[in-house]
């Protein structure tokens, strides 16, 4: 269990929290969060990443893009999700993957076409942290995380990737820099619910894999896809920090 924070802790989520909402609010006038990361495509296509290319920062080695899936293949509210990745160079170093029965290694003969796969980077493997879903109007409705085969990413254990949080900065680059400095502050600001849903992952990955040992690998079972899953309100979050500062 994730101890309370203290009041440094505090003072660095409320500062990464101003962060997202004031960066949410200049993109609101632009048209939105999603207006920005479309980048002028009018609704998007299914499963085509946004930016073009993804969004890579060759000195943290974060990545993220955008997509939605096919109508019916979400929940109501929902218009896509943002996915965000550390690549391996990134990666603290010491950490190693976890390797089971299953091939946890992206790119190993047994690892299926993962659908949600970023994109470049000549090869060097991921991993996935958590997704962030949207809604048409630009709002984050929820935190997400998956299991392996929908990003074919190289899987870790939720504290080893909880140590990779810290690492996911963007710099202000094109094609979207408010856009990047947004995404940065909504890992900064959820980091401690992220930890929460990352251990829960373990846990759903884990007592699925017992429930059904022999049957199918685990990483590639394709009636395992979210494993945890948060509800956000962002306004509400801040003035909650906010709160807590001020008690």
């Amino acid at each position: 269990m994730n101890a309370e924070p203290d009041r440094a802790e505090l003072e660095t989520l409320a500062a990464f929290g101003h962060t997202a909402f004031d960066c949410g609010e200049a993109l609101a006038a632009q048209g939105g969060v999603v207006a920005a990361a479309l980048g002028g495509a009018a609704e998007g296509e299914p499963w085509r990443h946004y930016p073009p290319g993804d969004v890579f920062d060759p000195r943290s080695h974060a990545q993220y893009f955008y997509h939605s899936h096919p109508p019916g293949e979400s929940g109501a509210d929902e218009h896509g999700h943002f996915h965000t990745f550390l690549r391996a160079r990134g990666i603290p170093g010491g950490v190693r993957p976890l390797v089971l029965p299953e091939l946890a290694i992206a790119g190993t003969p047994a690892a299926p076409n993962a659908p949600s796969a970023p994109e470049g980077q000549d090869g060097d493997t991921w991993c996935h942290l958590v997704a962030i879903a949207m809604d048409a109007a630009g709002r984050p409705l929820r935190l997400f995380t998956t299991n392996r085969w929908v990003t074919g990413e190289t899987w870790h254990r939720a504290a080893d990737v909880i140590s990779m949080l810290d690492r996911f900065t963007l710099a202000p680059a094109p094609p979207a820099p408010l856009l990047n400095r947004w995404v940065t502050a909504m890992i900064g600001l959820y980091r401690p619910q992220i930890a929460t849903l990352l251990e829960a992952r373990d846990k759903a990955v884990m007592d699925w894999r017992m429930r059904r040992r022999g049957k199918v690998h685990v990483f590639d079972d394709r009636r395992l896809e979210v494993t945890s899953a948060l509800a956000i309100d962002l306004g509400q979050h801040v003035r909650s920090l906010e709160a807590a500062l001020a008690g």
